[in-house]
């Protein structure tokens, strides 16, 4: 993405003071260090381990998460070194794209579709993709709409077109990582599978709505222009998802046709993560979606390369993977806590705080009437195409969909930085959205975040029932299969017809999520797995326990 912070900025580097070092030798130069990135790097590693232990003795605290305690540490951190400073901006506050979008934020959405339920998220894919995609769209209309008309009204008005639109997309990308934390995928795994799949798609969405703004012709806007949107979308969401899938099966059949196990388990284990890893930067090199094609090469990586591997390396992966999603996770909310005290934006803008108050207000008001105006509705609309009750999303359901939705992150921050950050110095209105955008954040994270877990114990779980729209199908696939049987046993027809494929279609009709199920498990048992591997494929090793159990069984 445009408009770039160096990370060797961002800690303290420059040019000039790297320049000091080039012809000292090694052993001499005390300092080959630069002692601003050792300082920057000394408080990070401090206050992601204060957030580790804070987590921990907050554990069962109703009110409280992890991100809500690393974005709070990441503000008094930033007011001790304003302090420090003496009311002078630092580069340790400075937010960096690079940093974020490049190291952050892939491992957090590889391990979400690493660990992600896979048989209930495809069983809401559709559901998922109308929110995700439609709802998207929906937002980004109101929100951009709402600036437009609202702001000159406050007294905003040097902003053009093009950055009305750009804050539209900025407030439509929810903050998926947030929503980890303050959803449960085993107490609520409907709202889980759907308001985190929703996430995933929004962000990406998102970030294309915003890509597109960047490349519209303002002076040349016709019926074409829609109609290049929509299928500029639709290009980039099928070959970001083709990519991720390609990568993740390339890794599965080069682990299982080599097979590392035989000689090291960390081969196997460092080839999943550098594959996964380079799936994301194949995608950002080609102008595609990486968040997309991470998400969906940790699917396939679960499904089928997860399995190729010894025993061992399965435990370390897992492990492994959640570890690093939950050190970048701990670090983004930190850096945007840290981030909100840079004090250079704020003098920039030159707002007062009533104008400050009046526009951040208005932002995240835009967000409520957004996010309301596709769920509720498209809830509905799903509940008139569904027969049966227990597949209907109710209106508590809908309500904390809605409520859950309504946090922003760092996505936001990233993309406001994009749009305004090259012009915060020559425009005062530039800062201030950017300031603005910091304060929707914080609020809504705090506020939001921390009440969601009350709101959903006392709206859904204090006298929960076991609701069958959790699984979205009563239907299993052995009743499936005896139906199947049933329907193609000839005795059971009154033609010389095959009725096997006529049945087939009429519960494709009655049960289609299920329907589809059961035929992709039947082509990936037969094609699939004895090519790329999977469940029930385990790998023998002498060293693992498994390996060790077969030989003892077989002396």
């Amino acid at each position: 993405m445009a408009t770039k912070i160096s990370n060797a900025a961002m800690f303290g580097l420059s040019p000039e003071n790297m320049s000091s070092h080039e012809h000292l030798p090694l052993e001499l130069d005390s300092s080959f260090l630069n002692t601003s990135t050792v300082i920057a790097l000394c408080v990070f590693f401090a206050l992601l381990c204060a957030c580790i232990i804070i987590g921990h003795l907050l554990e069962e605290n109703r009110w409280a998460n992890e991100s809500i305690t690393a974005l709070l540490l990441g503000l008094c951190a930033g007011g001790v070194v304003l302090l420090v400073r003496k009311g002078e901006s630092s580069h340790l506050l400075k937010f960096s794209e690079d940093l974020f979008f490049l190291y952050l934020l892939p491992p957090i959405i590889f391990n979400a579709g690493f660990q992600v339920k896979k048989k209930r998220f495809f069983k809401n894919f559709s559901t998922i993709l109308l929110f995700g995609i439609f709802g998207t769209v929906i937002s980004f209309c109101i929100i951009s709409l709402g600036v437009f008309w609202i702001f000159r009204k406050i007294g905003v008005k040097s902003l053009s077109l093009k950055d009305h639109l750009a804050i539209g997309a900025i407030m439509s990308a929810t903050d998926s990582v947030c929503t980890l934390q303050v959803l449960s995928q085993d107490e609520t795994p409907f709202l889980y599978s759907i308001v985190f799949g929703e996430g995933v798609v929004n962000d990406a969405t998102s970030i294309v709505l915003f890509n597109s703004v960047q490349t519209l012709d303002f002076h040349n806007i016709d019926g074409l222009t829609v109609l290049k949107l929509i299928g500029t979308f639709l290009y980039l969401l099928f070959t970001s998802t083709a990519l991720g899938i390609a990568v993740g099966l390339l890794s599965a059949f080069i682990i299982k046709t080599l097979y590392f196990g035989r000689h090291s388990t960390d081969r196997e284990f460092a080839l999943m993560i550098l594959m996964a890893y380079l799936s994301y930067l194949l995608a950002e090199l080609l102008n595609l979606s990486g968040i997309l094609t991470v998400f969906f090469c940790g699917i396939v990586m679960s499904h089928y390369t997860w399995h190729n591997v010894t025993e061992s390396s399965r435990i370390t992966t897992k492990h492994a993977f959640a570890t690093m999603s939950f050190i970048a996770e701990t670090f983004i909310f930190l850096y945007v806590g840290m981030d909100a005290l840079d004090i250079d934006k704020w003098r920039e803008s030159k707002a007062s705080a009533g104008t400050s108050a009046a526009v951040s207000s208005t932002l995240f008001a835009l967000v409520l009437v957004g996010r309301a105006a596709f769920v509720f509705p498209i809830a509905n609309i799903l509940n008139c195409v569904q027969k049966r009750e227990s597949s209907k999303i109710h209106f508590k359901q809908q309500f904390i969909m809605w409520w859950a939705g309504l946090m922003r992150g760092a996505v936001t921050i990233a993309l406001s930085y994009n749009q305004f950050a090259s012009y915060m110095r020559e425009s005062p209105e530039s800062a201030l959205m950017i300031t603005s955008t910091i304060i929707v954040v914080l609020f809504s994270t705090i506020v939001c975040g921390s009440v969601t877990k009350p709101l959903i114990e006392a709206v859904l779980l204090r006298h929960r029932k076991p609701m069958v729209s959790d699984f979205t199908d009563n239907l299993s696939l052995e009743d499936l299969s005896v139906l199947l049987l049933e329907s193609a046993d000839p005795n059971n027809s009154n033609n010389n017809q095959p009725a096997g494929r006529a049945s087939s279609f009429r519960l494709l009709i009655s049960h289609p999520t299920t329907t589809v199920h059961y035929f992709w498990r039947k082509f990936d048992d037969r094609f699939m797995r004895p090519m790329f591997g999977g469940p029930g494929l385990v790998p023998f090793v002498p060293s693992t326990p498994t390996g060790a159990a077969d030989e003892s069984s077989s002396a």
